[in-house]
């Protein structure tokens, strides 16, 4: 995983206008917090944080005044109509420190003939991992699966440091056989006809 460089500043001016005034010159108000150390209140650039934060769990190393400091997204918040960054949470990490995130489940391979659907019951898993070795997904192969079978979170192979913190036992993907349904027009004949 690679780091991305962001320049933060730190901020006296808190509550709602002064938020608003840091949105509209296109910068996002955060708080840095972790290791014990007082919470630091920054704003960060907006266009390359919303750049950053496409990826997954994305290691952050930011410049604060001239002392750089690696931080990971906690709590990210989005307008719930425009979805641009209204704030942002991140958590102070240090290299190898282990961390526990989560991270996508992802599928590949054809299931068996026949009509088969995949269920993801979990869509992310929570793993521990170095702060800065984090996965960005892990992938799992459905090939040949038949209705019936379950991949547990035990079964699903993690890159290396890395150490499952969610239950062993929990399913993350079930294969379900398709129900089809009888068409309308003929469940309304075969009624008529025992009329």
């Amino acid at each position: 995983m690679a780091e991305i460089k962001l320049a933060a500043d730190v901020r006296s001016s808190f509550g709602k206008g002064a938020a608003r005034s840091i949105r509209r010159e296109n910068k996002v108000p955060a708080v840095i917090y972790g290791h014990g150390t007082e919470p630091v209140h920054v704003t960060l650039p907006g266009h390359e944080l919303h750049l950053a934060l496409r990826t997954a769990n994305v290691l952050l190393s930011l410049d604060i005044d001239g002392k750089t400091e690696l931080a990971i997204p906690k709590a990210v918040q989005r307008d719930a109509i425009k979805g641009y960054l209204v704030h942002v949470d991140l958590l102070l990490v240090k290299k190898g420190e282990k961390v526990t995130v989560e991270v996508a489940v992802e599928t590949e391979g054809d299931l068996a003939p026949g009509s088969f659907l995949v269920e993801n019951v979990l869509n992310t898993l929570s793993v521990e991992a170095e702060a800065t070795h984090i996965p960005t997904s892990v992938t799992v192969s459905i090939q040949g699966l038949e209705a019936g079978a379950a991949i547990h979170a035990k079964d699903i192979k993690l890159p290396a440091g890395t150490t499952l913190a969610t239950d062993p036992e929990a399913v993350v993907i079930q294969i379900l056989a398709a129900q089809a349904e009888e068409p309308a027009a003929e469940t309304e004949a075969a009624e008529g006809a025992e009329a």
